[in-house]
């Protein structure tokens, strides 16, 4: 078992440098790119108001880090439900059904590249894609672990096989004629609020890394690489999470408390009934004493606007480098 694992790290590795060698100084940028239009698929984590909320505090200043990008370019991503390319939605799975709260209606990360090729004009050169997935998957095999159905090698399976179906999704769209693919995993649930109030957190380590190492190794070796950028954020959240009170990373200091108390009654996140959801959370519901912009969760999961923003530009920096 360690032995595979190491060949996935290894994998995982030579795959990060094939994909990001443009942007760690293995070539020259000859023409700025300047994209005409942000294209984005993915979870809650992506979801730029697809129910008409954001899973953040939604107010003046919420985001989602994919937003943040299309800004610094100068444009704007919409929610394709209001007529944008912003297709990413809360709960989302990568390929399985129900999502991570129970709803079988909430499209997947598959059916949502689906619906773009079915009903959107075509990719192009000038198109910046930006896909992100895998949080929906971990929160439903987990549910599934505490429920008693399976246990975390079936949950590990499951998880890895949802990294295998996102990179597919990825090559889907690199070989449909999108040139410029930024690709983001899942940042590690194990440190979450999430992991610390269920005693969870080696378990959620494990799952987030072990898809991120999947999401890597499958792309690699695929004639791919010079149209996809991996963007870390496990790595990115992890120097917040150990940097506390740095101007690098916005000052925040609060990564353990929640800057919502926006109780759902009913499945929420897909964390349990009765806990907080970000997508109702306004500033009517911060928590009392919470200075939300130095602290990194919204709630159990996701993260404030603030901490949105800060991804979003480590992600532009990224892909400037690269294109």
């Amino acid at each position: 078992m360690q032995v595979s694992w190491l060949r996935r790290a290894l994998l995982a590795a030579a795959c990060v440098s094939a994909i990001v060698v443009a942007a760690c100084g293995g070539g020259t940028v000859v023409s700025q790119f300047n994209p005409n239009r942000v294209v984005a698929f993915g979870d809650a984590f992506s979801d730029v108001g697809q129910r008409g909320t954001r899973y953040t505090v939604n107010n003046a200043t919420a985001a989602a880090w994919n937003e943040r990008i299309a800004l610094r370019y100068g444009l704007t991503l919409r929610p394709s439900a209001a007529g944008g390319f912003g297709f990413g939605i809360g709960s989302a799975r990568v390929r399985v059904v129900p999502d991570a709260g129970g709803d079988a209606s909430t499209p997947t990360i598959t059916q949502q590249v689906d619906t773009f090729l079915a009903t959107q004009p075509a990719f192009s050169a000038k198109d910046l894609v930006l896909v992100n997935a895998g949080i929906g998957d971990i929160v439903a095999e987990v549910a599934a672990i505490n429920a008693g159905t399976q246990n975390d090698d079936q949950a590990l399976a499951a998880v890895e096989q949802a990294a295998a179906d996102l990179a597919a999704q990825v090559k889907r769209i690199a070989n449909s004629g999108a040139e410029h693919v930024g690709v983001v995993g899942v940042f590690d649930l194990g440190r979450t609020p999430w992991a610390t109030q269920t005693g969870q957190a080696t378990r959620l380590s494990n799952l987030s890394q072990q898809f991120n190492i999947r999401l890597k190794t499958d792309l690699f070796g695929f004639n791919i690489a010079s149209r996809v950028l991996y963007i870390d954020a496990e790595f990115y959240y992890n120097l917040v999470t150990q940097n506390l009170n740095n101007s690098t990373y916005g000052g925040i200091n609060n990564v353990t408390d929640l800057a919502c108390n926006s109780i759902d009654p009913g499945p929420g996140i897909g964390t349990g009934a009765g806990q907080v959801n970000s997508a109702l959370c306004t500033d009517a519901t911060i928590t009392p004493g919470i200075n939300i912009a130095l602290t990194l969760f919204a709630d159990r999961i996701y993260v404030t606007p603030a901490a949105a923003s800060l991804f979003g530009d480590y992600a532009f920096d990224r892909l400037r480098a690269r294109w």
